[in-house]
């Protein structure tokens, strides 16, 4: 169904509820389609454990803290 951007922005609010309902609304200018207006969805994927292995590098020491860090929050060494 093409709609005029006008009578869009007229009657957002139903066509919003027509779209969720699962009609797609096309949104034209001068007659032309500009944009198209559909029921969002969640793109949810479950996770999927290694997906970024071989793509991050984690260092040998990463789990170490360095002496003049920790001295830096308690307030040593000024």
């Amino acid at each position: 169904m093409l709609i005029n951007i006008h009578e869009a922005k007229t009657h957002l609010s139903r066509l919003v509820e027509r779209a969720a309902a699962g009609e797609e609304i096309i949104i034209g200018k001068a007659g032309r389609p500009r944009a198209r207006l559909v029921a969002y969805t969640e793109k949810f994927r479950p996770r999927q454990p290694g997906a970024l292995r071989g793509r991050l590098w984690i260092a040998d020491d990463f789990d170490e803290t360095p002496d003049s860090l920790l001295d830096a929050f308690e307030g040593r060494g000024e």
